[in-house]
């Protein structure tokens, strides 16, 4: 393995390469320039930060279609470049502060700095939650196979459940554990602390935020649960889901705790071990109301295809969400849009640049998908309504790629791939980077559960093998310290805020080496015979196995 900081180098130079078991890919490397422009305008503040059913939303579809139309793509949805996701967008009005009395010393969290608040339901517009009894039901998880359940013996209907947000073992120092130790599982996400908590009857569900295990500071919060939000919509109005659904800070949970005459930090720890039992508040009840401003509306998947030349039933996919999060709070300058540049006007515009590489090269015998998912955002929505409703039948889909927040940190020697070991892909992706000269490494923070917050997951849950990758952090210019100071500077500086803007003075040398990457892999899967797919024991190879074994 080449280690040099020249051979490194170097591999922005070299030809695309391929596994041995597939044809001689042409030589296209795809283009830094195409990147540039689409990033550039996509996060431009004419977009309004890309919100699903607004102008932004409209502007970011036209220039899709037009883009893809322009390489000579097809429309890859029965003659459209769109796919209908219908969502309901809230808008909540009017939040009173959420108030705990009956213990010690009342307790007020105000609406944005100390609380946030919203809901699932979708046909409701005025929400109250009132005298609701309060109880620490620890992580909220109840989990059989593993013999877990922090709602044992416990009736929440009509009671407000405070949560802890990841898993009793983030902590751990390796993946051995209860809950795979410092790795998070989907148990750990605050999207299933809610379904856990409307499952048991809840009448509100409010998660405890803590920077380490939520993996990101209360500003991300803030951001993410104010102004209009985006739910699914269905029949009954998500008739079944609590009636509200939020956030609080530590230091008002502290003070919650402490009103009702209990430590937090002891009760923290106490939720870490098998058995514990739910402790409800006694005395204090909770009370919030707030308007909804309910607006129905069709959002939009893009979906543009490169028909196969000899197996064009078969299809390989490209994936990145097009969304982001509109206006949102607004920075100290009075800036409120999320422009949302790196987070994912990036991986938006590596669906043209790869689209663009693989008509230069020319057909692949399978057929490859370019799809642009809406409201990732708010909770993989796009691509959980495509994976419930695929245009391409997923047994007849051989694998794929997502792109999810390009790394603009510069050249790394490595890649961290989010579900390393999870899939055969691995030998694809080991097989470009060996020619690279680079490595794919775990995760370093497994504890923040990646493989739970992008549009992979709703593929994986359907039975499909996606690759998702991000830039790794040992950079060549400045190691390890500089990758880690540049990740973190991202997360508390930009990450889902108005500063997420493009920069023309960024570098883009590792954005090049990985969209290679992509490249690579996906015309790999284009043009072998092969159908990767999970490894044995994996959580989603029985799912495989019964698609496959159905075609």
């Amino acid at each position: 393995m080449r280690s040099s900081l020249a051979a490194i180098a170097a591999l922005l130079a070299l030809s695309t390469p391929v596994l041995a078991a597939t044809a001689p890919a042409k030589n296209v490397t795809p283009s830094v320039d195409t990147m540039k422009r689409l990033v550039k305008e996509l996060s431009s503040d004419a977009y309004e930060g890309r919100a699903p059913g607004s102008a932004g939303e409209e502007k970011t579809l036209a220039l899709l279609a037009a883009e893809f139309g322009k390489l000579g793509l097809k429309p890859g949805n029965k003659g459209s470049w769109f796919q209908d996701v219908p969502l309901v967008e809230i808008t909540a009005k009017n939040v009173s502060a959420l108030t705990f009395t009956g213990g010690k010393a009342p307790v007020t969290a105000a609406y944005g700095p100390e609380m946030v608040i919203g809901t699932y339901r979708t046909n409701q517009p005025h929400i109250e939650v009132k005298d609701s009894p309060v109880v620490f039901v620890g992580y909220g998880i109840n989990a059989p196979e593993k013999g877990w359940n922090d709602y044992a013996g416990l009736d929440v209907k009509g009671k407000t459940v405070v949560i802890l947000v990841n898993d009793p073992d983030y902590e751990a120092t390796g993946l051995t554990g209860p809950f795979n130790g410092r790795a998070m599982t989907y148990y750990g996400r605050w999207t299933y602390k809610y379904e856990e908590a409307a499952r048991q009857g809840a009448a509100a569900a409010i998660i405890i935020h803590d920077t380490v295990p939520a993996a990101y500071g209360w500003n991300v919060v803030q951001s993410s649960w104010t102004g209009a939000q985006h739910v699914a919509d269905s029949a009954d109005g998500n008739a079944g889901q609590s009636a509200a659904i939020g956030w609080i800070t530590l230091d008002k949970a502290n003070a919650l705790f402490a009103s009702a005459g209990l430590d937090l930090a002891s009760q923290m720890t106490a939720a870490k071990q098998k058995g514990f039992k739910a402790v409800p508040l006694t005395g204090v009840t909770a009370n919030v109301s707030f308007d909804n401003g309910l607006r129905k509306h069709s959002s939009k998947n893009v979906v543009a295809l490169l028909p196969g030349k000899t197996r064009p039933d078969e299809y390989v996919l490209y994936t990145a969400h097009w969304d982001h999060l509109g206006h949102c709070e607004a920075a100290p300058d009075g800036d409120d849009i999320c422009n949302g540049a790196v987070d994912n006007a990036t991986g938006t515009a590596a669906l043209v640049a790869l689209a663009q590489a693989n008509v230069k090269a020319g057909p692949t015998d399978r057929s490859q998908v370019f799809l642009a998912v809406t409201a990732e955002e708010s909770g993989l929505l796009g691509s959980a309504y495509y994976g419930n409703n695929p245009v391409y039948p997923f047994a007849k889909t051989v694998g794929g790629v997502n792109m999810d927040a390009l790394s603009m940190a510069g050249l790394a020697k490595n890649v961290v791939v989010i579900g390393k070991g999870k899939s055969q892909l691995d030998a694809y992706l080991n097989k470009a980077l060996t020619a690279q000269g680079r490595v794919a490494t775990d995760e370093p923070t497994p504890e923040k559960g990646f493989y739970y917050r992008s549009d992979h997951f709703s593929f994986a849950k359907h039975g499909l093998p996606m690759l998702y990758f991000e830039g790794g952090e040992d950079l060549v210019k400045g190691g390890t310290t500089a990758g880690m100071a540049a990740a973190e500077d991202y997360t508390e500086h930009r990450y889902h805020g108005p500063k997420d803007e493009y920069d023309p003075n960024w570098d883009w040398t590792g954005v090049l080496a990985d969209l290679k990457l992509y490249y690579s892999v996906g015309r790999d899967l284009a043009t072998t015979t092969d159908w990767p797919n999970w490894v044995d024991g994996d959580e989603f190879r029985a799912i495989r196995d019964k698609d496959r074994a159905a075609k």
